[in-house]
C-alpha cells in the first residue's frame, strides 16, 4: 500500500533551495537568514535549520558566525550522480513509510534509486546469494534493510559503500540508522507485570532470534526475569518464518498454556495475530493483551486501540539522505543514528485474565 508523505518545513524549504543552487539561483554565495525568510515569507528558525541541512551535505560551506554561507560549486555540479539500491528484507517493505520517504528523497537529490531484484528473506539471509545479486545489479552504493549480522559484514568487505536500515548492525562497522525500542520494551513488559501478567509471550521473525536473541529479545527477557518470571523457549518461541507458520505457532501457543500477554515485533504480524486468535474467541484484552513493537498509520483506525511503540522515522530517514549526499563526494561516513522509541498505552492491553 502506497503511502503519502508529510514534510517537515525544514525539509521542505531545504530541498526549495537545494534546487535553487543547482538551477544557478543562487552563486558563489547563499542569501542569509533574514533575507530569506523575508523573501519567501519562511520562520527565521527553519531557514537557518534548512541552511544547516545543505550545510552537512556540504552543498553550502560555513563562513562563520554572522557570515554568508558559499556555495560549493563541486557539490552543486555533481551531487546527482550516483545509483543507490535498496535491498529489502521482504517484498512488502516496499511501502514501508522509511523506506518510501527515502527513496523520494535521494531521487529529489538527484539520484537514481533501485530495488534489488530478490530480498533478503528470498535470499535466505546467504551472503553468497546477496552476492551474486549485488555484482549483477548496477549501482554505486547499497541501502540494505533489516539485515544480519553475517550479510553486513560481508557489505562491509566490499569496495561499494553500504549503509544499515535497521537489522541486526551492533559491532559492525557500517553507517546505520535504527530506532532504540530497549526503554520502550522495558516500560511494555514492567505495564504487563503491574497487570498480574506471568505467561509473556514475545513474536518475532528468525532474525529477532537466530542465530542468538537480539538486544530487544534479550531486553525482554531479561527485564520479565527482573519481575521474578522465569524465562525459556516459550517467551521467545522459534517458527517458521511464513505465514502458515506463523498461524501454526499461536495455535501452539494456546493449545496448552495460554499466554496472557502477547508482544508481536512488526504490525502486519500483530494483525495476522489479532484476525486468527479473534476468529478463534479470544479477544484482546479479555482474553489475552496485546502489544506491537513498532507503530503503523492503521493503529489510529483501530477500536480498541492498539498499545504499541512509537518511534519518529524522520531523523531516521534524513540521516540515509545526508549518508548518500556525503557518499557521492567520495567521504566516508560510518556514523551510527540510534533514535528513541516509546511505549504507548492502548485499549488492547488489560489485566491478567484470572
Amino acid at each position: 500500500m502506497s503511502q503519502w508523505q508529510l514534510r517537515s518545513a525544514t525539509e521542505q524549504f531545504a530541498n526549495f533551495l537545494r534546487e535553487g543552487v543547482r538551477r544557478g539561483q543562487w552563486t558563489a554565495t547563499m542569501p542569509g537568514v533574514h533575507r530569506l525568510s523575508a523573501e519567501f515569507q519562511i520562520n527565521r528558525k527553519t531557514v537557518e535549520a534548512a541552511l544547516r541541512v545543505l550545510e552537512e551535505e556540504g552543498l553550502l560551506i560555513g563562513q562563520g558566525p554572522g557570515r554568508r554561507r558559499t556555495i560549493n560549486p563541486a557539490a552543486a555540479a555533481d551531487a546527482a550522480a550516483m545509483r543507490v539500491a535498496i535491498l529489502l528484507f521482504e517484498p512488502s517493505d516496499t511501502g514501508m513509510r522509511s523506506i518510501v520517504d527515502i527513496r523520494h528523497q535521494l531521487e529529489e537529490s538527484g539520484h537514481t534509486v533501485t530495488f534489488a531484484p530478490k530480498t533478503l528473506t528470498e535470499m535466505k539471509m546467504d551472503p553468497s546469494r546477496v552476492s551474486r545479486v549485488v555484482e549483477s545489479h548496477d549501482a554505486d552504493a547499497w541501502i540494505v534493510v533489516a539485515g544480519s549480522p553475517p550479510v553486513l559484514q560481508w557489505f562491509v568487505e566490499q569496495p561499494r559503500p553500504a549503509f544499515a536500515l535497521f537489522g541486526r548492525h551492533t559491532d559492525i562497522n557500517i553507517a546505520t540508522a535504527s530506532a532504540n525500542r530497549r526503554d520502550a520494551i522495558v516500560d511494555a513488559v514492567r505495564e504487563l507485570a503491574r497487570l498480574g501478567h506471568r505467561r509473556v509471550v514475545l513474536l518475532g521473525r528468525s532474525l529477532f532470534r537466530f542465530p542468538n536473541p537480539a538486544q530487544d529479545a534479550q531486553t525482554f527477557l531479561s527485564e520479565l526475569e527482573a519481575h521474578g518470571i522465569p524465562t525459556g523457549a516459550y517467551n521467545l518461541p522459534d517458527w517458521d518464518d511464513t505465514a502458515d507458520g506463523f498461524i501454526q505457532s499461536l495455535d501452539r501457543l494456546f493449545a496448552a498454556t495460554p499466554p496472557t500477554a502477547l508482544l508481536i515485533d512488526e504490525p502486519f504480524l500483530f494483525h495476522a495475530a489479532q484476525t486468527h486468535l479473534a476468529q478463534h474467541g479470544i479477544l484482546a484484552p479479555k482474553h489475552v493483551s496485546l502489544v506491537c513493537l513498532e507503530s503503523d498509520f492503521s493503529f489510529s483506525w483501530c477500536r480498541p486501540t492498539v498499545a504499541h511503540v512509537r518511534m519518529n522515522v524522520d531523523p531516521i530517514v534524513r540521516h540515509a539522505v545526508r549518508w548518500a549526499n556525503r557518499v557521492v563526494r567520495g567521504k566516508d561516513d560510518p556514523r551510527k543514528l540510534l533514535t528513541k522509541a516509546s511505549f504507548v498505552t492502548g485499549g488492547t492491553v488489560g489485566a491478567a485474565p484470572s
